[in-house]
């Protein structure tokens, strides 16, 4: 079976806000669904966290590598656009693209194989995983009613991120801890963001030493980002001395680049984007380099279903495995499959028992938000 062709949809219309210091609209297009379709009709889905308009230039450049090619080998093929375009790629949206299609490509091989990717990977280890739903900040009042909502949904773990938390003060943040803990209780973890990554990050490691001994005071499960992603030297000072995980890796791409986080001992636990990472492939290598370096590994996942049914693949198919993003509320994952993921009673995921991915694309949904 050969690959015959590739689409690509971005997605526009139900754009959840971000929290960057350019805001998100709801028609901002930041997510893109690629689909390869095979000589024999037969089609594998896949999900980028970029914008479609990087994505058509990069297919522009990747298809006269992937038209043709076994429709089978999801490791060799992304390898090979990954070889083949290191002059122009290397990282950024190139490598974004390779991950939507090395999705895409794993999910083809499921479905040949009528097998899930998580047993296509090495072996089911469990088929439940734990979503943390993963919200932004808000002021008190408003963040109150987030908070509730989303233990109303069934999340057992709850991500806060970016404004205005480190935004404005030490006061304000330690306010909003406070109020996100007596609101959801200690039956349910707290995770926090601090949005490092953002436009012109202000804070060092003092600030996020500091605040990092604020959190452990709130039983607080990890800090993500405290400091901008390239500060490598920071984070490892930071692990060092902080009282509880720290946390990164969602900007990085490609293997190579997550080595020094783990040799440099930066991190407590380690995110990857398989959206944006490399796929799945890359994602895959990423998570065993992280087990055995005694890392934890938890997905990066703010995207889209298609993007949350590949962490869930991979959750279930490393032997240490305990969360997966779950950005909520957001069209984008409730709306785009068929069978819409959603926490059970006891705040789980379940690994999804059809070939590939198994999930359906909501062609409906598609036409709506397609671009």
């Amino acid at each position: 079976m050969k690959i015959a062709d590739i689409k690509f949809t971005g997605l526009t219309g139900g754009t959840v806000e971000g929290g960057w210091a350019e805001e998100l609209t709801p028609d901002d297009d930041v997510h893109t669904v690629v689909e390869v379709i095979t000589d024999e009709g037969l089609v594998g889905i896949g999900g980028v966290f970029t914008s479609s308009h990087l994505v058509g230039a990069s297919l522009k450049l990747l298809r006269p590598f992937l038209i043709g090619e076994r429709a089978d080998e999801p490791a060799r093929v992304s390898e090979k656009l990954r070889q083949n375009t290191f002059w122009q790629g290397r990282g950024g949206s190139v490598e974004h693209t390779i991950s939507g299609i090395d999705i895409a490509l794993w999910d083809l091989f499921g479905k040949i194989t009528n097998q899930p990717i998580a047993r296509l990977l090495g072996g089911v280890y469990r088929n439940k995983i734990k979503p943390y739903g993963s919200l932004l900040f808000a002021e008190v009042d408003p963040l109150r009613e987030k908070l509730k909502q989303a233990v109303a949904r069934g999340f057992k773990a709850i991500k806060l991120g970016w404004k205005p938390f480190g935004r404005r003060d030490a006061k304000t943040d330690e306010l909003l801890i406070r109020t996100a803990r007596e609101t959801v209780g200690p039956g349910v973890e707290i995770m926090v963001d601090a949005g490092g990554s953002d436009a012109y990050w202000p804070h060092g490691y003092k600030w996020a030493l500091r605040t990092a001994q604020m959190l452990a005071a709130y039983d607080v499960v990890w800090f993500e980002e405290a400091l901008p992603p390239d500060d490598l030297a920071g984070f490892a000072e930071l692990r060092r001395h902080a009282p509880l995980p720290i946390s990164t890796g969602e900007c990085f791409t490609r293997r190579q680049s997550f080595k020094p986080l783990f040799e440099q001992q930066c991190v407590d636990i380690v995110q990857p984007d398989c959206t944006k990472c490399g796929g799945l492939t890359e994602a895959w290598r990423i998570a065993w380099m992280a087990y055995e370096h005694n890392v934890q590994w938890v997905p990066h996942g703010w995207n889209t279903a298609i993007g949350l049914a590949a962490d869930i693949q991979l959750a279930c198919a490393m032997p240490v495995a305990k969360y997966v993003e779950f950005l909520s509320p957001s069209p984008y994952i409730d709306e785009l499959i068929v069978n819409p993921f959603r926490p059970d009673a006891d705040g789980m995921l379940t690994l999804p028992d059809k070939p590939g991915l198994g999930i359906e694309l909501n062609r409906d949904a598609l036409k709506r938000f397609g671009v």
